[in-house]
């Protein structure tokens, strides 16, 4: 049998560890970033719902003409302040910050910033 790429494998390891922990609920929703090769992806979500109150990502129409490379910490941020914009729009200002298995570090880090920078508490 072949087995799928090692790293991928430790991050859903690290994945499944971090979300027994971390739960969104309706006061305090789960921030949760996705990143490929080429996109940032970010999600607020109501884990008691499945609910997304909001989304963004560098492939959103409001940000999508600013960037010209779309898989680096120029474009997270973007998506930081645009994730941070939606939801306090929404009336969220307190998240749990979901890294999904990734370091905190490069992309994670500058959109996790760039929500606090811009108003959200996690």
């Amino acid at each position: 049998m072949v087995t799928v790429n090692r790293k991928v494998e430790a991050r859903v390891r690290r994945r499944k560890r971090v979300r027994k922990r971390v739960k969104g609920t309706p006061e305090r929703p789960r921030l949760s970033v996705f990143r490929s090769l080429r996109h940032t992806y970010a999600q607020v979500i109501v884990d008691t719902t499945g609910q997304t109150m909001a989304s963004a990502s560098t492939l959103s129409k409001e940000i999508r003409g600013e960037l010209k490379r779309t898989g680096n910490t120029e474009a997270a941020k973007k998506v930081g302040e645009l994730i941070a914009k939606k939801s306090i729009e929404r009336g969220i200002k307190m998240v749990v910050f979901d890294r999904d298995g990734y370091l905190y570090h490069g992309r994670v880090k500058a959109l996790g910033e760039a929500a606090r920078e811009n108003g959200l508490i996690f």
